[in-house]
Parts: structure tokens; sequence; C-alpha cells
């Protein structure tokens, strides 16, 4: 029930509650006993709307529930039917990660359109990141997914490029007039000159890298940002059990990545500066400490200056 259901029932039930008659002797005797049925009926029928009114916000919350689970469903199957238009059939391998784990689920695309979000959703979530490399271009967004923020850049006039390991992925965002390849993150990078990028974007991508395979991103990104360059690392929050569920529902993930663990990695690589934001907040508890331990931010982004 939501909060403004529950202040309009907390009012009826005190409106229901009637005041006894504070007349003594015998006319308030025969106050109370003209009045007391009368009450007591009334407090009754009152009770039974308020139980019907209960059923009906109840009902109605099941429904919108499931509207908004059903316009989510349209929304998934949109994106993989334009998926399919916009598919090169060119023999390329479905995904080219060297990562183990990469091949772990057979369809990614379709497990990101149905358990992540639509690319509107995701847009809006990476909007922030936006003002954050103002200035940094060129920007290399790796694992650039169904092109988000590419398409964001875009918009505003913000020169940058994409890479992604699946094939869909990559199709995908050209579809949409976006500068993609599929193409391994680390590849790509090993690929770019020294101190030739201005930023380097990896949202919700580091959970999927190896130890080994994620110290190696860390050290070429140090290696090909200019100086003042910047590196955005969005990842899971593992302090958030809420979080810790989408992490374990996708099984190409690697590890979750401790906060400070990724910002000292970041600084070992080469990095002068590194900081950490906290992304995302779900809706939170009344209780400030339930919040604080079962409530934390789904996400974090490492924030690291060359």
């Amino acid at each position: 029930m939501s909060d403004e259901v529950s202040a309009r029932r907390a009012e009826a039930e005190d409106a229901r509650v009637i005041t006894p008659i504070a007349s003594s002797g015998i006319r308030g005797r025969l106050q109370r006993a003209a009045a007391g049925p009368l009450a007591e009926a009334q407090q009754t029928f009152n009770g039974r709307l308020l139980r019907l009114a209960d059923a009906l916000s109840t009902r109605v919350d099941a429904a919108a529930k499931r509207a908004v689970a059903a316009e989510r469903r349209v929304a998934e199957l949109e994106e993989r039917l334009l998926r399919l238009e916009r598919r090169d059939d060119d023999g390329r391998p479905r995904t080219i990660a060297s990562q183990p784990r990469q091949d772990a689920i057979p369809d990614y695309f379709a497990y990101e359109a149905r358990m992540r979000a639509p690319t509107e959703e995701i847009r809006e979530r990476q909007r922030p990141y936006v003002e954050l490399v103002r200035g940094h271009e060129p920007v290399l967004d790796v694992g650039c997914g169904r092109g988000e923020l590419l398409q964001l850049l875009r918009d505003e006039g913000i020169e940058a490029r994409g890479v992604d390991a699946d094939a869909d992925m990559a199709a995908f965002a050209r579809g949409a007039g976006l500068n993609a390849q599929q193409r391994d993150l680390l590849d790509a990078l090993g690929a770019t000159g020294d101190e030739s990028l201005g930023a380097i974007t990896a949202l919700q991508v580091v959970e999927h890298l190896p130890p080994r395979a994620l110290v190696d991103f860390l050290a070429e990104s140090a290696r090909t940002l200019r100086a003042g360059g910047l590196l955005v690392a969005e990842t899971i929050n593992p302090v958030s059990p809420a979080a810790l569920r989408h992490y374990f529902a996708d099984l190409t993930h690697a590890q979750p990545l401790v906060p400070e663990t990724l910002e000292l990695l970041a600084r070992q690589a080469g990095f002068g500066s590194a900081e950490i934001r906290f992304m995302n907040e779900p809706e939170q508890h009344p209780d400030t400490r339930i919040s604080e331990q079962l409530f934390a931010p789904l996400d974090y982004a490492l924030i690291a200056r060359k």
C-alpha cells in the first residue's frame, strides 16, 4: 500500500473512533442508551468500508505492477525484434571476449533486454556521466552494449566511439548510427596509441573481468589516456544486498569488486587520483539504520584521473 493510501487510512481510523458521551446522571445514561447502538453500528459500517478500501487498494497496486511488467515485456520484445533487423549476418563469432565465462549465457542480448532494463531507462541512469566526460574528447566507451551512453554523447556533440565483444550489441548500436565495433576491450586498448584518449568509460564492465584482465585493463587505460584524462568505471555495489541479486543473476560475471579494492588497483595502475561515487539509490526504508545496511546504492563509479 502506498504511503499516501496508508496516511488516508490512518485518518479514517482516527475519524471512526467515537468519543464517549461525557454527561453523567440520568440524562447521560439516556443519551448513551439512545446513541450507543447507533455508534456501534456506524463503527461496524466504517470498519467494513475500510476493509473494502484496503482490498481495492491491494488490487489496484497488483494491477499497476502487472501493467509495469507488461510494459517492460513489450519493450524487451521490441528491442529483440530490432536486434534481428540490425544484426550483421557476416559469420562473425557471437562474442570475442577474452574472459573465460563470457559464453555462459547463450544469448546475452536477450538477457540484457529481460534482466537489466530497456535502453531508455539505462540512458537515464547514465546521463550523469555526460557532463563528467565533457571536455575530455575523444571518449572510448568499452563494453558499450546497446549504445546508450554513445547516443547521449552524440546528442551532446561529444566525440566518442564504442567497442563491445558481443556481435549483437555492437550491431544494435551501429544500427542507431553510432560508432561501435565488435572488439575485445583489451585488444581495442592495445591498438590505441599512448596518451591519445581524453576519457575511457566502462559502465557495468569491470565485474566481468577476471583479476589479471582487470589489472591489464586499468594499466592500458592509464597508458592510453593523456595527462588529465579520465577513467569512469561503473560497477555493482557489493555492499547492497539488492545489487548482489543482480550480480549473481549474470553468469558471465567474474567477481564483485569492493570499492576500496578497485580504487587501490587504479592508483597502482598509474592514476594520480581516484574517487568513488555511489549511484542509483533504491527507495529508502523509514529506519535510517536499516537503510544504511540493506538499502545501500545499487552501483558505484570509480572516477580515476591520469
